[in-house]
Order: structure tokens, then C-alpha cells, then sequence
């Protein structure tokens, strides 16, 4: 094990790279794993050596991609696969998960070591600032740190709202470009992900403002400064952390299960469906994400008008009512059942 956030450690690889050689050389270890392996890029080139020459096997690990594209380090194409480990699911904690704790603290394995909301909101704090410290200041990925701090609780209040890169352009104080630039360090620096429009044309697609989700509610809290605000059951904030929740959770199984949907959202006028689960040759899954522990029909009359337009497609609605419904084309059900039937 070579954790490289131990500055002795980075320091030795840093001076001395052919170090590793000499661990695979003479100890012939069945496994070597270098953690943050992003600190030291050029150490992939001898990681590329010792795969070729001693069918030697790695586990890399890293919080970010971003250093790596940009100090063009070698990626070893054809010769490691590629895995994202994410927070916890519902599925890992079974009787362990609870959801309000899930929406307010987020499942990032360290929160469940803790004993109370204060040290939750001390670690999520830190959490945030170590990453602007970590990953943005020390790599020096802007160049004026203010507007990109002025940008993330902005990033993290619009989490799963459809972006307005003018508009935020505008708040912090720079240019749309920028916003967009901003946007991807999010996405490289690994701490969210794009949800872009669906149409049936790729073309037209592209043109579509996307939306961005941030990769864990605890997390989105912290960021949007918003810890010491309850999310209290029948409340809009609570809504919009239970879809946060739902659709990053989707995501998650779907990774581990080698799911390979294309995901977006879909969006006519003022009318919009939460999640599209898009796969050629395969039928479009579509679903309606709702708070309410009693789904009636009256609250799906939109969601029933949009997805009526989607030949070959199956619509869904997972909620917090535990009773399963019908209504039209429309199967309504508990969000867990939800998971099961999506095969996750």
C-alpha cells in the first residue's frame, strides 16, 4: 500500500520514482496499490512497465481525473479497467439506512462514525473546504479562486435545476464560458455529474441546457449552506434533496450493476420528467420522482401527458407510498420497490 497523501511517502516517489521498481522487483507483491495516485502522474508510465514486463497488478486510486488529463499522463488504455467507487447506496446499509439521515448528512462512508449532528456538520464542512484547498487551490485550477468561490454554493443551490449559464455568469461576475469551465473542474474534480436533455436527435440534444447534480446530499447541504436547516417530510426542500437523493442513487446501482443507460431528463414548456433511462434496442424507462407518501392520480396529470409521447417506453413513479397504483400507463410505487424493478 503507497497512500501518496502522506507527504513522505509523495516525496519519496517524487524524487525517487524508480522506488516502485524496487518494490516489484524484490518483494513481488500479488497486488501494489497507490492511493491518489493523481499527486504523481509520471508514476504511471513505470505502473504501464511493470504490467508489460512482470505481470505485475495494481489497484490505482484517486479523487480526480482532472490532473491526470491535463499533465497528459499515460491512462494505460487496453490495460486497466476502470471502476468509480461512490458514497454508500441504501442497497450497502440495508437495515442501516435511514432516509431523513441520508437527505441531511448524505452517505459518505465517514458520516456514519459519527455520533452527532455537530460533528456531521464539522466533517461536511471541512469535507468542502479541504476540497477547494486540495483540488482547486494547491493544483492552482483557476486562476482567480474569489468568483470560483462565489460559484460553488451557486452550483450547489441549483443542484438538479436546469442550468442557466448566463445567469450565474452574471452572479459571480465573470463570463458564461467561464461558468461552463467552472462546471467541468466540478465534474474532472469528480464531485458531480451533468444530466443533459433528451431528444430524439443527438444534434438537437446538444443544444439543450443540461442539468448538474452534486454527488451527495450531505455534501450539497454543506456546500449551499444550508446544514442547520431540518428537512422536514411534506416540505418542497425536502422534495428537491429526496429527487437529489433518487436520481444520484439510480446512478450509483446502475455503475455497479453494469447498467449501461444513457441518463437524462426530459423537459416540454414548464413540464418536465425527473429521470430518462435511455438504451438502444431497449425499451425507454421513464420516471417521476414525488415525495408524498400518497400518490394520487391528481398529481401525476403532467408527468401522464409527457410520457404518453414516448413510443416503446415503460412510466414510472417512485415515491414514498408504500401502497402500489395504477393510473393509465403509469405503475406507482415505493421508491425501493422502484429499485428492484429496475433490476438494481
Amino acid at each position: 500500500m503507497i497512500n501518496l497523501l502522506d507527504p513522505r511517502e509523495e516525496d519519496k516517489f517524487r524524487v525517487r520514482p524508480e522506488e516502485l521498481s524496487q518494490i516489484v522487483r524484490t518483494q513481488r507483491p500479488e497486488w501494489i496499490i497507490l492511493d491518489e495516485v493523481q499527486k504523481l502522474p509520471r508514476l504511471l508510465d513505470l505502473v504501464h512497465l511493470h504490467i508489460e514486463e512482470d505481470k505485475q497488478k495494481f489497484i490505482l486510486s484517486g479523487s480526480s481525473a482532472r490532473k491526470l488529463k491535463r499533465g497528459q499522463a499515460n491512462l494505460l488504455a487496453g490495460r486497466a479497467v476502470v471502476n468509480h467507487l461512490h458514497p454508500f447506496t441504501s442497497v450497502e446499509l440495508g437495515k442501516d439506512f435511514e432516509l431523513t439521515r441520508a437527505l441531511e448528512w448524505g452517505l459518505l462512508p465517514k458520516i456514519f462514525e459519527l455520533q452527532d449532528d455537530e460533528e456531521r456538520a464539522q466533517f461536511l464542512e471541512s469535507y468542502c473546504l479541504t476540497y477547494l484547498k486540495e483540488e482547486i487551490q494547491t493544483e492552482q485550477i483557476v486562476r482567480r479562486l474569489d468568483p470560483f468561490r462565489a460559484f460553488i454554493p451557486i452550483a450547489a443551490q441549483m443542484s438538479g435545476k436546469i442550468i442557466n449559464f448566463s445567469k450565474i455568469a452574471r452572479e459571480v461576475g465573470v463570463d458564461t464560458t467561464t461558468v461552463q469551465n467552472y462546471f467541468s473542474i466540478l465534474e474532472d474534480t469528480l464531485l458531480g455529474f451533468y444530466l443533459p436533455a433528451y431528444h430524439a436527435s443527438v444534434r438537437k440534444r446538444q443544444k439543450l441546457a443540461p442539468k448538474f447534480y452534486i454527488f451527495d446530499t450531505g455534501v450539497t447541504r454543506a456546500l449551499s449552506n444550508i446544514l442547520d436547516v431540518k428537512l422536514k417530510p411534506q416540505t418542497s426542500l425536502f422534495g428537491v434533496f429526496f429527487e437529489n437523493f433518487l436520481i444520484t442513487e439510480i446512478r450509483k446501482l446502475a455503475d455497479y450493476a453494469g447498467a449501461k443507460w444513457e441518463f437524462s431528463y426530459y423537459s416540454s414548456g414548464d413540464q418536465e420528467i425527473d429521470l430518462v433511462l435511455h438504451k438502444p434496442m431497449r425499451k425507454t424507462i421513464l420516471i417521476e420522482i414525488k415525495s408524498t407518501d400518497q400518490i394520487q392520480e391528481s398529481d401525476l396529470e403532467k408527468f401522464m401527458r409527457l410520457s404518453a409521447d414516448f413510443p416503446n417506453s415503460k412510466s414510472y413513479c417512485f415515491s414514498l407510498d408504500p401502497n402500489p397504483k395504477k393510473y393509465e400507463h403509469v405503475e406507482c410505487m415505493h421508491w425501493k420497490k422502484g429499485l428492484e424493478i429496475l433490476g438494481l
